[in-house]
């Protein structure tokens, strides 16, 4: 797909799922700290259990310097719903605890800092620059992404890095902010895993998916 056709359906997604006070996330937070730390604990579970183990969380450690001061024996029991608790304690623990030594207890702003901590990745680390300074130096790359852009033609991988440089290579950078938040929502609402809805799709006369599946007959 050429970069005219791919902000025609970046414009049309945008119009679809509008921005409302500017909040292109779905994690519940109020400060850098807990944006890092539950988009950690968001790997491979649903935003909503993450959400649901929020208060609980920060009520017990709403600082670094108090979860760092933590065992990962004293967390696994407040986020046990949302899977992988354990790993997910060490992580979290550990990244408080770097974050004191090493960073000041403020969390960092860039993408090879985020990098350093434990159990932050690429998309980890892009949703944090994002999400929490409105940084975008790279469009984060999860499941609905990857199937939504692959679908679309914005790529033809389902490697996550190479799904990345392809966005970033069709989206002026001023969009980068947006693409993750409305592909998310696209594919949750319309392009889903199992029976997308074309008839409800707005972009489906520019969807190659789409395009191959009428001419196969279905």
């Amino acid at each position: 797909m050429n970069r005219e056709a791919a902000c025609e359906v970046y414009r049309r997604l945008l119009a679809q799922y509008p921005i409302v006070d500017d909040r292109r996330h779905f994690i519940d937070f109020t400060n850098p700290f807990e944006a890092l730390i539950l988009t950690i604990l968001s790997a491979q579970t649903t935003d909503r259990a993450v959400n649901a183990v929020r208060d609980t969380l920060f009520s017990r450690y709403p600082t670094p310097e108090a979860l760092a001061r933590a065992e990962p024996e004293e967390v696994e029991p407040l986020i046990k719903s949302i899977g992988f608790h354990h790993a997910k304690a060490r992580y979290v623990v550990g990244t408080a605890r770097i974050l004191v030594s090493d960073f000041g207890g403020e969390v960092p702003r860039t993408m090879e800092e985020l990098q350093s901590l434990p159990g932050v990745g690429r998309k980890t680390a892009n949703i944090v620059l994002s999400h929490a300074f409105g940084i975008n130096v790279g469009i984060a790359v999860d499941t609905h992404v990857r199937r939504v852009s692959k679908r679309i033609g914005f790529t033809d991988s389902t490697n996550p890095d190479i799904i990345e440089r392809d966005l970033l290579a069709l989206f002026p950078q001023e969009a980068w902010g947006d693409i993750n938040y409305l592909l998310i929502r696209h594919g949750r609402a319309i392009c889903t895993a199992q029976n997308p809805k074309h008839e409800q799709c707005l972009v489906a006369d520019l969807c190659r998916y789409y395009r191959e599946m009428k001419a196969g007959g279905k």
